[in-house]
Protein backbone atom coordinates (compact mmCIF):
# COMPACT_ATOMS: atom_id res chain seq x y z
CA UNK A 1 0.00 0.00 0.00
CA UNK A 2 0.95 3.22 -0.54
CA UNK A 3 1.42 5.76 1.95
CA UNK A 4 -2.64 6.41 3.56
CA UNK A 5 -3.10 10.02 3.13
CA UNK A 6 -6.85 10.03 3.99
CA UNK A 7 -6.11 10.99 7.28
CA UNK A 8 -8.51 8.79 8.60
CA UNK A 9 -7.20 6.67 11.78
CA UNK A 10 -6.33 3.22 10.61
CA UNK A 11 -5.38 0.31 12.43
CA UNK A 12 -1.45 -0.93 12.39
CA UNK A 13 -0.12 -3.77 13.91
CA UNK A 14 3.11 -2.36 15.71
CA UNK A 15 6.03 -4.94 16.33
CA UNK A 16 7.75 -4.82 19.70
CA UNK A 17 10.65 -5.91 21.45
CA UNK A 18 10.58 -9.21 23.19
CA UNK A 19 7.98 -9.14 26.38
CA UNK A 20 7.76 -5.40 26.14
CA UNK A 21 4.00 -5.55 24.62
CA UNK A 22 2.12 -4.36 27.98
CA UNK A 23 4.47 -1.83 28.43
CA UNK A 24 4.40 0.00 25.18
CA UNK A 25 0.52 -0.50 25.38
CA UNK A 26 0.70 1.52 28.89
CA UNK A 27 3.48 4.62 26.94
CA UNK A 28 0.36 4.88 24.33
CA UNK A 29 -2.54 4.57 26.06
CA UNK A 30 -2.87 8.16 27.64
CA UNK A 31 -1.80 9.37 23.75
CA UNK A 32 -4.38 11.36 22.15
CA UNK A 33 -5.25 10.74 18.82
CA UNK A 34 -3.96 6.96 19.43
CA UNK A 35 -6.20 3.92 20.36
CA UNK A 36 -4.06 1.16 21.76
CA UNK A 37 -5.69 -2.59 21.76
CA UNK A 38 -3.82 -5.19 23.03
CA UNK A 39 -5.67 -8.85 23.21
CA UNK A 40 -4.36 -11.19 26.68
CA UNK A 41 -5.11 -14.12 27.25
CA UNK A 42 -4.35 -16.43 30.92
CA UNK A 43 -2.42 -19.60 31.77
CA UNK A 44 -1.57 -21.08 34.88
CA UNK A 45 2.14 -20.38 35.30
CA UNK A 46 3.92 -22.57 38.19
CA UNK A 47 6.88 -21.31 40.02
CA UNK A 48 8.86 -23.50 42.90
CA UNK A 49 6.46 -22.07 45.85
CA UNK A 50 2.84 -21.38 43.86
CA UNK A 51 0.65 -21.31 40.76
CA UNK A 52 -0.94 -18.70 39.51
CA UNK A 53 -2.87 -17.35 36.62
CA UNK A 54 -0.96 -14.91 34.34
CA UNK A 55 -2.11 -12.97 31.31
CA UNK A 56 0.40 -12.98 28.28
CA UNK A 57 -0.64 -11.41 24.85
CA UNK A 58 -2.79 -13.57 22.49
CA UNK A 59 0.32 -12.59 19.69
CA UNK A 60 3.14 -12.15 20.59
CA UNK A 61 5.82 -9.55 19.56
CA UNK A 62 2.79 -7.62 18.00
CA UNK A 63 0.35 -4.60 19.97
CA UNK A 64 -2.15 -3.06 17.93
CA UNK A 65 -2.38 0.75 17.32
CA UNK A 66 -5.61 3.14 15.64
CA UNK A 67 -3.64 6.11 14.66
CA UNK A 68 -3.56 8.59 11.67
CA UNK A 69 -0.36 7.90 9.27
CA UNK A 70 0.65 11.54 9.87
CA UNK A 71 1.51 10.92 13.79
CA UNK A 72 3.29 7.45 13.23
CA UNK A 73 5.93 9.04 14.55
CA UNK A 74 4.70 9.92 18.08
CA UNK A 75 3.32 6.06 18.00
CA UNK A 76 7.30 4.88 16.70
CA UNK A 77 9.16 6.99 19.74
CA UNK A 78 7.78 4.73 22.43
CA UNK A 79 10.22 2.48 23.83
CA UNK A 80 9.92 -1.38 22.85
CA UNK A 81 8.55 -0.26 19.87
CA UNK A 82 10.85 -2.01 16.84
CA UNK A 83 8.42 -0.58 13.91
CA UNK A 84 5.17 -0.69 11.98
CA UNK A 85 4.45 -4.11 10.14
CA UNK A 86 3.98 -3.78 6.37
CA UNK A 87 4.65 -4.99 3.20
CA UNK A 88 7.70 -4.24 1.12
CA UNK A 89 8.89 -1.33 3.99
CA UNK A 90 5.46 0.15 3.72
CA UNK A 91 3.34 0.16 7.00
CA UNK A 92 -0.19 -1.73 6.03
CA UNK A 93 -3.30 -0.98 7.73
CA UNK A 94 -5.07 -4.00 9.22
CA UNK A 95 -8.78 -4.31 8.06
CA UNK A 96 -11.29 -3.17 11.06
CA UNK A 97 -13.20 -6.53 10.56
CA UNK A 98 -10.27 -8.58 12.03
CA UNK A 99 -9.45 -5.59 15.07
CA UNK A 100 -13.37 -6.37 15.58
CA UNK A 101 -13.37 -10.57 15.32
CA UNK A 102 -10.41 -10.32 17.86
CA UNK A 103 -12.06 -8.05 20.06
CA UNK A 104 -15.44 -9.45 19.90
CA UNK A 105 -13.26 -12.97 21.06
CA UNK A 106 -11.26 -11.33 23.55
CA UNK A 107 -14.81 -9.95 25.34
CA UNK A 108 -16.65 -13.17 25.71
CA UNK A 109 -16.36 -15.92 27.95
CA UNK A 110 -15.12 -18.47 25.84
CA UNK A 111 -11.68 -20.17 26.48
CA UNK A 112 -9.23 -19.18 23.56
CA UNK A 113 -5.73 -19.38 23.09
CA UNK A 114 -3.13 -18.51 20.56
CA UNK A 115 -3.09 -20.82 17.53
CA UNK A 116 -0.91 -21.04 14.31
CA UNK A 117 -1.51 -19.38 11.10
CA UNK A 118 -2.52 -21.36 8.57
CA UNK A 119 -4.18 -20.51 4.98
CA UNK A 120 -6.00 -23.55 4.51
CA UNK A 121 -9.86 -24.41 5.76
CA UNK A 122 -13.02 -23.38 5.74
CA UNK A 123 -14.35 -19.50 6.02
CA UNK A 124 -17.21 -19.68 8.16
CA UNK A 125 -19.54 -16.78 10.10
CA UNK A 126 -20.90 -17.63 13.24
CA UNK A 127 -24.45 -17.24 13.01
CA UNK A 128 -25.43 -17.69 16.66
CA UNK A 129 -23.87 -17.59 20.50
CA UNK A 130 -21.90 -14.69 21.81
CA UNK A 131 -19.54 -14.28 18.69
CA UNK A 132 -22.32 -14.28 16.09
CA UNK A 133 -21.51 -12.29 12.90
CA UNK A 134 -17.87 -13.50 13.73
CA UNK A 135 -15.67 -14.71 10.34
CA UNK A 136 -12.99 -16.94 10.49
CA UNK A 137 -11.56 -20.10 9.90
CA UNK A 138 -13.09 -23.89 11.14
CA UNK A 139 -10.74 -26.34 11.92
CA UNK A 140 -10.85 -29.55 14.27
CA UNK A 141 -8.98 -30.57 17.11
CA UNK A 142 -9.66 -33.76 18.14
CA UNK A 143 -13.22 -34.30 18.54
CA UNK A 144 -14.59 -30.92 18.91
CA UNK A 145 -14.56 -27.86 15.94
CA UNK A 146 -12.52 -24.78 16.44
CA UNK A 147 -12.60 -21.39 14.88
CA UNK A 148 -9.47 -19.48 14.23
CA UNK A 149 -9.23 -16.12 13.95
CA UNK A 150 -6.59 -14.32 11.64
CA UNK A 151 -4.98 -11.19 11.78
CA UNK A 152 -2.96 -11.88 8.12
CA UNK A 153 -1.06 -8.96 8.12
CA UNK A 154 1.27 -10.36 11.39
CA UNK A 155 0.27 -14.06 10.26
CA UNK A 156 -1.01 -14.69 13.78
CA UNK A 157 -3.98 -16.30 15.01
CA UNK A 158 -6.47 -17.26 17.77
CA UNK A 159 -8.44 -20.18 18.41
CA UNK A 160 -11.45 -20.74 20.11
CA UNK A 161 -13.73 -24.34 20.80
CA UNK A 162 -17.27 -23.87 18.97
CA UNK A 163 -19.94 -25.65 18.89
CA UNK A 164 -20.15 -26.52 14.75
CA UNK A 165 -23.82 -25.93 14.71
CA UNK A 166 -23.17 -22.56 15.51
CA UNK A 167 -21.50 -21.90 12.00
CA UNK A 168 -22.49 -21.52 8.15
CA UNK A 169 -20.20 -21.17 5.72
CA UNK A 170 -19.05 -17.90 4.16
Amino acid sequence: MAQDTSGEPRWYALRTRSRHEKRVRDQLEGRAGVEVFLPLWERWSRWKDRKKKVQFPLFSGYCFVRFQYADRLRVLKAFGVVGLVGINGQPEPIPEAEIDAVRALVGTSLRYDPHPFFTEGMEVEVVRGPLEGVRGRLIRKDRSARLVLSVTLIRQSAAVEIDAADVAPV
